[in-house]
């Protein structure tokens, strides 16, 4: 099955980390963050992967070299003209993907989430996309019905909301865990340019369904801080010792 990382970004939270290497090229415990990201992926049967480069690139081609020479096999999709966001940098990539639904990753997650088990939900519904969502501490929320199908957006911190659907529809707020499966039939409604799939996803929702996929349980990490960062370590470290 086919998977993208998302790789690109330029981690700016991680503050001086970052300065001199790539964030996805951050050790933990001894592999960077992007190599735990192919090994996550690959486990659950995505094996056939793309990753986009734009920050540090040479140094992200040079970690994929490494790791294609260790057996996984990875594509590249080079953004170093302009860095296209999660959308745009998707449809960059779209000649990558098959008829088959896909795995659309952020390699800033750690999480002990089943991919596997997230595909077949999205198989038996067969909708355009399902977002994997958490009930965690934010700012930014995703608005979803009782069914748990997309219905909206919203920032506690700046006040923005955006409804797709009826306003008289009950919703709750729920986080978005930064992990995707898609169908291809989305590149239907995609175009060249610098956008995010949450703003595609909230344009698709007022004609389709996009489904979520919630888990709570064991853990979810976005490494995008130190302090994130060393939680991480500590956690891993743990299994690890646990084992």
């Amino acid at each position: 099955m086919k998977a993208m990382i998302l790789a690109a970004g330029k981690g700016t939270r991680r503050g001086k980390i970052t300065e001199k290497i790539p964030k996805v090229l951050v050790d933990i415990n001894g592999k960077s963050v992007l190599h735990l990201a192919v090994e996550k992926c690959t486990a659950s049967g995505f094996d056939d992967i793309i990753i986009n480069v734009h920050h540090f690139a040479d140094l992200v081609e040079e970690e994929i070299r490494k790791l294609n020479k260790m057996g996984f096999r990875i594509s590249i999709s080079d953004e170093r003209a302009m860095l296209l966001e999660t959308g745009g940098g998707l449809y960059k990539a779209r000649d990558f993907f098959n008829r088959d639904p896909f795995l659309l990753y952020n390699a800033d997650i750690v999480t002990d989430l089943e991919l596997s088990e997230m595909y077949r939900f999205h198989k038996k519904t067969n909708r355009i996309a399902t977002l994997s969502v958490r009930n965690r501490k934010g700012n930014r929320y995703l608005l979803v019905n009782q069914e748990g199908m997309l219905r909206g957006w919203c920032n506690k911190a700046t006040g923005d909301r955006i409804i797709t659907g009826s306003e008289k529809e009950e919703v709750y707020e729920i986080a978005f865990s930064g992990i995707h499966i898609i169908n291809p039939e989305i590149f239907n409604y995609m175009n060249e340019g610098i956008y995010t799939m949450t703003a595609l996803y909230l344009q698709l929702a007022q004609s389709h369904n996009i489904f979520t996929y919630r888990y709570d349980d064991g853990y979810w990490y976005d490494i995008g801080t130190p302090e994130s960062l060393e939680i991480v370590r500590r956690q891993l470290f743990s299994e690890k010792r646990n084992f």
